[in-house]
């Protein structure tokens, strides 16, 4: 398929770093959304030690917040270093600092702190600056990151067709879970982004400051959880730190989330990861699942505590959830609808393979009909 478009001017902020420890010591006060989370009270339960995320983004750059967090990755798309480390961009390098950053100065209580400040990031480069790559070099980072130890997937952007729709349903088949942008809509999104609304990968909503819908959020019935999205402070370029404002951070946010639950839970299969993540959301908007907040705001430190029933006997909230039906991840799982029903992808008395030539069909006739743009930031 085409090349994704140019991101739109959304708003972002550089954030200056002169003098350094003097405003590195303000960043964790403009990082709003860890106080929203409760993530210091989270954090005494879990770090998200032992657990890879991977970032299929425009690389991770050097920063003093994830020193020692970023393991050696590969790019993609031609033109970089080779090791998913030249981020020109500074988006994915925003998106590693959400999910594990750790802070820098005496006791690591400066600069950006991370949802998993302990999780380990794997860099996957599929873009130069703001110009995203091909549908083939999402799929190969999926690809590459299962192949690499990665858990936990974020896709923090709108690109992807076929390929990686393959891609997303190798990933469930092996158990690692994708977070995507649901999409912005000063992007001009319309519809939730690929990959976010392929079944199986999790499409994340935003909410502001006070747990609202943001005016930029794309909603619609793919929506599984939301989390803050609205000038949201992280890691940027040049040691400095950047303040965005999309569902890319949502999703990174969601993606932390995750890994505390698994470094937390290591047993637990992905279904059942993301399962106590839904089961324990706040629950917005419309009572159960919405188009708009999805199963609910994404809750850390009640998805380490809670007592969470198990898939075996779900609640009626669990029980609108297309994976709360699932012993084990399968293709062909229902993109979920407002009801809770979801749109049956398989039809019943085909083969394996006329099922996926079914979904590939239907994801390549939807995606040529609406406008690609990359959700940033």
């Amino acid at each position: 398929m085409a090349l994704a478009a140019a991101a739109a001017a959304i708003a972002v902020a550089v954030l200056p770093s002169a003098p350094a420890a003097a405003h590195g010591a303000n960043i964790r006060a403009q990082q709003w959304h860890l106080g929203f989370m409760k993530i210091a009270a989270a954090h005494k339960i879990s770090q998200g030690e032992g657990v890879t995320v991977a970032v299929i983004d425009s690389g991770v750059a050097n920063h003093p917040d994830l020193s020692g967090a970023v393991l050696t990755g590969v790019d993609a798309i031609s033109g970089g270093t080779g090791n998913g480390r030249g981020d020109t961009d500074g988006h994915g390098t925003g998106m590693a600092g959400l999910i594990a950053a750790h802070g820098h100065g005496t006791g690591n209580k400066d600069g950006a702190l991370g949802i998993a400040p302990k999780a380990k990031i794997l860099p996957i480069r599929d873009a130069i600056g703001k110009v995203q790559g091909l549908d083939k070099p999402v799929a190969e980072g999926i690809r590459w990151a299962m192949q690499h130890g990665a858990k936990i997937i974020n896709i923090s952007q709108d690109v992807g067709d076929i390929e990686t729709l393959r891609a997303v349903n190798e990933a469930q088949r092996a158990g690692v879970l994708i977070f995507a942008a649901s999409g912005n809509t000063d992007a001009h999104d319309t519809a939730v982004s690929a990959p976010g609304g392929f079944p199986w990968a999790v499409a994340v909503a935003g909410v502001d400051s006070k747990g609202n819908h943001a005016p930029t959020s794309v909603s619609g019935p793919e929506v599984e959880l939301a989390a803050p999205g609205v000038k949201i402070v992280s890691t940027g370029l040049n040691d400095q730190w950047r303040s965005g404002t999309g569902t890319s951070d949502s999703s990174a946010i969601v993606a932390g989330v995750a890994a505390l639950v698994w470094s937390k839970f290591p047993d637990l299969t992905a279904v059942e990861v993301l399962h106590r993540l839904e089961a324990t959301a706040i629950d917005k908007g419309e009572p159960g699942r919405d188009p708009v907040y999805g199963f609910g705001i994404v809750d850390p430190l009640a998805a380490l505590t809670a007592n969470v029933p198990p898939l075996a006997s779900p609640t009626p909230k669990e029980s609108a959830s297309p994976l709360s039906s699932l012993a084990s991840p399968q293709v062909g799982s229902a993109l979920p609808g407002d009801d809770g029903t979801g749109i049956p992808l398989k039809l019943v008395a085909v083969s394996f393979g006329a099922l996926i030539v079914l979904v590939i069909i239907v994801v390549a006739i939807t995606t040529a009909l609406r406008r690609r743009r990359p959700s940033r930031p």
